[in-house]
């Protein structure tokens, strides 16, 4: 689905989504590329930009800790906010892109802009 420079795209079944575990997914729109670490947490998702933004590492293969909602960098350790894509700990000090995210019929979607 597309409307007004946003695209919907499906990504998998909802079931496929560990609960307290990152999912990266490599979506292009538009002829443009963004990995996106998508993070469920119960009946929450959440989509972020997949690189830190310190340094080039996947943000989906760190840990994800529910009662904080933040997700760390396994690299570095800078800690972003789920909700915000915010850099909460150094040695990150940019934020990561935030997509919104959720289910229907039991699909996750994502939206992206087609100039983000």
């Amino acid at each position: 689905m597309s409307t007004e420079g946003i695209t919907r795209i499906t990504l998998c079944p909802l079931d496929e989504l560990e609960d307290g575990e990152a999912r990266r997914f490599d979506v292009e729109v538009s002829s443009l590329f963004h990995k996106v670490a998508v993070i469920r947490l119960g009946d929450d998702l959440y989509a972020l930009g997949d690189i830190c933004s310190h340094a080039d590492y996947s943000l989906a293969e760190g840990e994800v800790d529910p009662e904080e909602g933040t997700i760390e960098c396994w690299k570095h350790g800078s800690l972003f906010s789920l909700e915000s894509g915010e850099a909460e700990t150094l040695p990150a000090t940019r934020p990561v892109p935030v997509y919104d995210v959720g289910v229907d019929d039991g699909q996750v979607w994502l939206e992206v802009g087609h100039d983000e």
